[in-house]
């Protein structure tokens, strides 16, 4: 199966293209991405799903936690990442409040995702109460994905950022909860910071894709965030792959910035805009006769 990106595509990959990929042995790839330049490149690689993340509040937003990102920064980061995906399905993570108030509410900002910011599908966390919104959103006609294991919205319930489902009872919950999302009418699920035999078993569970970040091999695909895996993320978890130093060589590119400008060598007469002699003189000339005005004055 070729790995290649597609040299001319001119229109987005569709969800039952998706789920053709997964069910001919394929794996998805997916990357967390929050602007226009970022999508753009991430969709000239080849990606198969561009989710803009919540976790752009720690990312780029420089946030302590995702619950505080707002509706109308993930729609103005959705909206630049969607500009940027010609291919890749655009999947907006909706933030801590879009949904949680009412099914009212949840289709409202789904569809705002759609309308105003140019996306493709809505990603909500968890199950349980989250599965009549997940239903509503459905039924509006609007894609879904399902993100259940370690949901950062909830991370305090579940006791810090840590993998979940490492007992026998927590593991058959999410088991239980992904069959539920698929019921629901989820497209696909995230499953975040779980054992790999508890992933391999709910991906078995479901006939809709799995994506993975940390869950091992055997989900269907596999998601990983723009700034780890390129190396502008300080701390990176575990499960993280980190792919490039961009930080190193962004900090490089900068330093050298520094130095040329405070010793004097940038910019010169390649990074200048010039005139023709004969406009500079009539311009000086100018300039001379005006403060011989002046000065008589």
């Amino acid at each position: 199966m070729s790995h290649e990106p597609p040299a001319d595509v001119t229109r987005r990959i569709t969800l039952p293209e998706i789920a053709a990929t997964v069910q001919r042995g394929g794996r998805l790839v997916v990357v967390t991405a929050y602007d226009a330049p970022s999508a753009r490149i991430a969709d000239q690689a080849g990606v198969d799903m561009i989710l803009v993340g919540d976790s752009a509040g720690t990312t780029v937003l420089g946030l302590d936690a995702t619950v505080p990102v707002t509706m109308e920064e993930m729609i103005v980061l959705t909206r630049a990442a969607s500009r940027g995906a010609r291919r890749a399905l655009v999947v907006a993570d909706m933030p801590f409040g879009s949904y949680q108030i009412s099914e009212t509410d949840a289709v409202a900002n789904a569809v705002r995702f759609l309308k105003d910011a140019g996306a493709d599908a809505v990603k909500l966390e968890g199950a349980g109460r989250t599965l009549t919104r997940i239903g509503a959103i459905h039924d509006a006609g609007i894609p879904v994905m399902g993100h259940i294991g370690l949901t950062p919205q909830s991370a305090t319930l579940l006791g810090g950022y840590k993998a979940q489902g490492r007992t026998a009872a927590a593991a058959r919950r999410l088991v239980d909860e992904a069959v539920a999302l698929e019921r629901a009418g989820c497209f696909s699920i995230v499953l975040e910071a779980m054992p790999a035999p508890v992933a391999a078993r709910v991906t078995e569970a479901v006939s809709i894709p799995t994506i993975g970040i940390g869950a091992g091999a055997s989900c269907s695909g596999q998601v990983l965030v723009w700034h780890d895996l390129v190396g502008l993320t300080p701390d990176p978890a575990r499960f993280v792959k980190t792919y490039a130093d961009l930080a190193g060589v962004l900090r490089g590119a900068l330093t050298a910035y520094v130095r040329d400008v405070r010793d004097g060598t940038f910019p010169d007469a390649s990074h200048t805009y010039g005139m023709p002699d004969a406009e500079r003189l009539r311009f000086e000339d100018q300039l001379t006769s005006r403060r011989t005005t002046r000065s008589r004055s």
